[in-house]
């Protein structure tokens, strides 16, 4: 009984971490993590004022990093929804402890493109903030480099893109120190994730729940909940506590026969 309980418990844990922990495998949309790896800073990129500008020269503090593009109709402007938000309710200050740059992977998105969307989501920020959120741009070279090498996955489908939701967090000389998934984000977690990243500590995503408990749909641009995989997590759970009680039921009926 013993055995047979340890094995179900063990298979239970496997299974879950299994689940929630990625696998670095080729994937046409997602994210695959490259947590440590340092980002080319020498790429060109035309921020929304049309100057030319190297991710060096904009990366010399904690940066929230994120990929999105300006015609998106589904999940891009949520998450910059989502940046602008929790930024508003943090006590840090953008330019003096972080900065944030956003980088439009469509080519066909232009620095003029990228000033209009920036004024949609810096209201929420101090107006001598809104300079240290940086819109770029880029040509199909720069893009495919720095998306691979940040681990951004994403794919054409018709006029739009299928892509994952995410803010990147880089540390003062470009290294990948966390990914924060979805579209909105916790005061708490983004100041953790600047602490870290200023001393350059790469950690492992804490919480992985929308990895397991939702997938990305390439043709609705959305998650979409697995109950797949929330009702094989249920049943194992459920079999779990049901040997256990039969094991912890029978040991009581023989410690009673016992002193009788």
């Amino acid at each position: 009984m013993k055995t047979l309980i340890g094995f179900i418990l063990g298979f239970l844990l496997f299974s879950n971490v299994n689940g929630q922990i990625p696998v670095n495998r080729e994937v046409e949309v997602g994210i695959i993590e490259k947590l440590g790896d340092i980002l080319p800073l020498d790429l060109t990129f035309y921020n929304e004022k049309s100057d030319t500008v190297t991710l060096g020269s904009l990366i010399n503090k904690p940066t929230i990093l994120s990929f999105v593009y300006f015609d998106c109709p589904g999940l891009c402007s949520p998450l910059l929804d989502g940046i602008a938000d929790v930024v508003s309710k943090m006590d840090l200050a953008i330019g003096k402890d972080y900065n944030i740059i956003t980088i439009s992977f469509n080519t066909k998105d232009t620095p003029e493109k990228a000033r209009v969307k920036k004024l949609n989501f810096i209201q929420k920020i101090k107006e001598n903030d809104r300079v240290n959120w940086t819109y770029l741009t880029g040509d199909l070279e720069n893009i495919q480099k720095i998306t691979e090498a940040a681990g951004f996955r994403y794919k054409p489908t018709g006029l739009d893109f299928a892509h994952p939701a995410t803010i990147i967090m880089l540390s003062p000389k470009g290294k990948i120190t966390r990914y924060l998934y979805g579209v909105s984000f916790l005061p708490f977690d983004v100041k953790m994730a600047i602490a870290e990243s200023q001393q350059g500590l790469a950690r492992p995503t804490r919480s992985k729940i929308l990895q397991y408990c939702f997938g990305y749909d390439t043709v609705t641009r959305s998650y979409t909940l697995q109950f797949t995989r929330l009702i094989g997590t249920f049943m194992l759970l459920a079999a779990a506590v049901f040997f256990l009680f039969i094991y912890l039921t029978s040991r009581k009926k023989t410690s009673n026969a016992t002193v009788k």
